[in-house]
């Protein structure tokens, strides 16, 4: 990650506490490429990253100072580890939340207006059919139906009708395309 592999881990400890400038930045500028990176990839910006960071340095030097780090492992893995909990709190935050972009609000009120629109659609689908329904033939009624609402098979429905299998199957074929074009004509005539 960076130079300050060179360096020991006591060394670079050691600087921490002793707020050695050229160790604090050698370790700020090692991991800051790979924290921004995270935060870009995770619907963070540049300004959100820079800000992350520095929290995220600031708390590893205190630890460091506090000796809440021991120094077994990586400083840098610390540090990055930090920053992607800190990150992860941030969007899980309700002021994240709340600051949903207004392209995303715009997105979200159109799909809502989809949704209307085909639940509308949907409706009058349902009274068309419902209508075409009332007008079709009780013969054909009866059998769509059985066939639809009490949920028989053919053979159930040909015994009911005194018809054989094939001849319900068919005869359902022809219902529905009726029931199709009374549909059709229902919408046609609005």
């Amino acid at each position: 990650m960076g130079n300050t592999q060179r360096k020991d881990t006591g060394t670079i400890l050691e600087g921490f506490r002793k707020n050695d400038e050229s160790i604090l930045e050698e370790v700020y500028h090692s991991v800051f490429p790979k924290v921004r990176i995270h935060i870009l990839k995770n619907s963070g910006d540049e300004a959100k990253a820079k800000d992350i960071y520095q929290e995220a340095f600031i708390a590893c030097w205190q630890n460091v100072k506090d000796y809440k780090f021991d120094g077994t492992g990586s400083l840098e893995a610390y540090l990055f580890t930090i920053a992607k909990n800190k990150w992860t709190d941030h969007l899980r935050s309700a002021r994240f939340k709340k600051t949903v972009h207004q392209d995303v609000m715009t997105l979200i009120d159109q799909k809502e207006e989809e949704d209307e629109d085909q639940d509308n659609e949907a409706q009058n689908g349902q009274d068309i059919m419902k209508n075409a329904l009332h007008q079709l033939g009780n013969g054909c009624k009866n059998l769509l139906t059985l066939f639809y609402f009490e949920r028989k098979n053919m053979e159930e429905i040909g015994e009911k009708l005194g018809i054989g299998a094939a001849s319900a199957r068919n005869k359902k074929y022809r219902c529905m395309e009726q029931l199709r074009a009374l549909a059709q004509q229902i919408k046609n005539n609005g």
